[in-house]
């Protein structure tokens, strides 16, 4: 039997173990940095399969390391395991968890055959709290030959090619009045989140296509009859490269400036985590990894249908950044379902999504196999 059928085999074998740490995940969904639960469970199933574990990695309480064999080719697989508030899993990382363990438990007994070192990272908080950028500064994933993981979406997409990004939240502060009584002495913070979004929706006129900037309000006030001292929201920006955003973001931040002068509050931007870099492609991995899906049956989209969910942002970007990388995306059939809806949350578990589970863990096994062994350059 050769490596790539003992990897099958053993992907195969731990089917159920696989499906029911997704449906776990699902079931039980935790946000940014407060993934307790999540990390132990997917930490306990490679540690489970003779992976040495180190939990609390580099001082973050919900990430973790776990390492198996001494091979000089250092694999990184990262497991992402976050939920996004009030939508659980609409993102799939409950499947992004399992196909990681999937993959990283079929090299388990092969890696000192296959050369391999097989690291795997429990990152935290990648929806909008950069688990994967905190663990870069403290030092993870530098020396690694190669980083992957995969993501669900609708369709199956081969090469990742998301926006760089920038996450802030966003507050204004005026002065309380009775809105009837003495509306005159106020200071309305609502009124400068208004002139902000007016000014960024103006805006969008002049800036580049490749520019997103979209945000919410999280807290408008507290009564209809009082005047909103403290308004405060999250916003995010997006481009093409972290050099775009770079020169994109201060015309954002004059449009929520304009909402504090035109109405006399203070402002206060501070950005939720560092910004999260384009992605950089492995061009001999990626067609790996593409020649192994297809082998096992995968069809990869094709035209706008391809173009669309591989645009979306990831702090995997910026490992991507140091390390040779790819974030294929495994289609778990969900259309016209798409990632962030509850719809899509409701089709990350089931018969097409464990299909896709264990094609994607096999996937990547199996790339690792090849591109540790020198048969892709």
């Amino acid at each position: 039997m050769t490596l790539k059928e003992h990897a099958a085999s053993r992907v195969a074998a731990d089917r159920d173990t696989l499906v029911g740490l997704s449906e776990r995940l699902h079931a039980h969904p935790e946000t940014a940095w407060e993934e307790h639960d999540s990390a132990r469970w997917v930490a306990d199933v490679l540690a489970d399969a003779g992976f040495v574990v180190e939990p609390g990695y580099l001082g973050l309480e919900t990430a973790f390391r776990a390492t198996i064999g001494s091979g000089p080719f250092r694999l990184g697989l990262c497991a992402e395991y976050d939920a996004l508030p009030g939508l659980g899993h609409a993102c799939g990382h409950n499947l992004i968890a399992a196909i990681t363990a999937g993959a990283a438990r079929a090299l388990a007994p092969l890696a000192d055959e296959a050369g391999l070192t097989v690291e795997v990272y429990g990152t935290p908080a990648e929806e909008g709290g950069g688990g994967k950028i905190e663990l870069l500064d403290r030092g993870a994933f530098h020396g690694l030959d190669l980083a992957m993981m995969a993501h669900p979406a609708p369709v199956d997409v081969a090469e990742a090619r998301p926006f760089a990004v920038s996450h802030s939240h966003v507050g204004y502060r005026g002065k309380a009045a009775h809105a009837a009584a003495y509306p005159e002495h106020g200071v309305n913070a609502a009124d400068a989140f208004t002139v902000a979004q007016v000014a960024i929706g103006l805006l969008r006129q002049q800036l580049p296509s490749s520019v997103r900037v979209h945000g919410l309000l999280t807290n408008g006030g507290e009564a209809p009859n009082a005047i909103p001292e403290r308004t405060e929201g999250r916003w995010y920006v997006r481009a093409e490269t972290l050099a775009e955003l770079a020169e994109v973001e201060p015309r954002v931040r004059r449009c929520f400036e304009a909402g504090a002068l035109a109405t006399g509050c203070e402002l206060e931007i501070v950005p939720e985590s560092k910004p999260y870099a384009e992605f950089r492609a492995d061009e001999a991995a990626l067609a790996a990894y593409r020649q192994n899906a297809e082998e096992l049956g995968r069809t990869f989209a094709t035209g706008s249908d391809a173009a669309r969910m591989n645009r979306a942002s990831t702090d995997m970007g910026n490992v991507s950044q140091v390390v040779p990388a790819i974030h294929p995306y495994v289609g778990i059939g969900s259309l016209p379902a798409l990632n962030h809806q509850a719809e899509f949350a409701a089709h990350c578990v089931g018969p097409d999504a464990e299909r896709a589970l264990t094609v994607a863990a096999t996937a990547l096994a199996w790339t690792a196999l090849d591109v540790a062994s020198g048969a892709v350059r």
